[in-house]
């Protein structure tokens, strides 16, 4: 047996002995083609924010568009985006069905809410490609409060046109004409972010997750989220923290040495 340069063992006709760097090549195609659909995580990416967009090409290009996901580890089992985002949402109808003060606040003072940008309020959809960042504490909010208007145990929360009306946001005292959300009366844009914003009260690292099994931590990592509010056991921390990136495992194999690195560059 020879060597090359790697220190590769080399069999007698000069092919590659069969190792842990070719090990996937040596099997048959159909051998290795059910690993094709087999998915696995290959590391907790944390939050993205103004990255999103780098993180798809990063991503894109190192697996190819088809063969990376972001999913979510809910109660033991990986699910989709669509179906972790309901138990953010939970979050969010826990905490302000238990806080009619705020609620009173929201419904009676505010005309909308919004996260980063005022154009945030358009959106009525979890899903957005379309944003530079994503924005979903938001849309819970409206989301929620307009449950309530359909709720006979909130009799104080009433139904609203939602036609653009002018609004001041209470953050710069600017003055937007915008959609007024159902079930907010009021004539003020309320901004839901960092502890200097007025709606902080309502930031995901404040609200706590509803479900106990949901409460995540990674020893030695610490998210802005770890931070503020109450820390691992806010919706935010969960979001952050079950998210995962899944690689089908065949493209996984094909990194060769930087399988140890999967992630490298987010």
């Amino acid at each position: 047996m020879v060597f090359t340069d790697y220190q590769l063992p080399i069999t007698d006709d000069g092919l590659r002995k069969m190792d842990r760097t070719n090990w996937w090549e040596k099997l048959e195609p159909e051998q290795i083609a059910p690993l094709s659909e087999v998915w696995i995580p290959v590391g907790v990416p944390g939050y993205a924010g103004l990255a999103k967009a780098q993180w798809r090409e990063v991503l894109d290009g190192r697996f190819g568009p088809q063969n990376w996901r972001i999913h979510y580890i809910v109660r033991g089992k990986s699910v989709p985006f669509r179906e972790a985002i309901q138990e953010y949402e939970a979050a969010y109808r826990h905490f302000l069905r238990g806080n009619p003060a705020l609620v009173r606040f929201l419904t009676a003072v505010c005309g909308n809410v919004y996260d980063d940008n005022i154009s945030n309020v358009y959106d009525d959809s979890y899903e957005q490609p379309h944003t530079a960042m994503n924005h979903y504490q938001d849309i819970s909010v409206r989301r929620v409060i307009a449950e309530l208007v359909d709720d006979e145990a909130w009799p104080e929360v009433v139904d609203t046109d939602v036609a653009p009306t002018m609004l001041t946001d209470l953050s710069d005292g600017q003055i937007h004409h915008l959609p007024r959300a159902r079930g907010f009366r009021g004539n003020y844009l309320f901004q839901i972010r960092e502890p200097l914003s007025p709606g902080f009260c309502l930031n995901p690292a404040v609200v706590p997750v509803h479900d106990p099994t949901l409460i995540t931590s990674l020893p030695n990592h610490v998210g802005w989220f770890h931070s503020e509010g109450c820390a691992h056991l806010s919706v935010e921390a969960f979001w952050q923290m079950s998210k995962v990136i899944e690689v089908r495992y065949g493209r996984f194999l094909a990194l060769g040495p930087e399988r140890a690195t999967p992630l490298a560059g987010l």
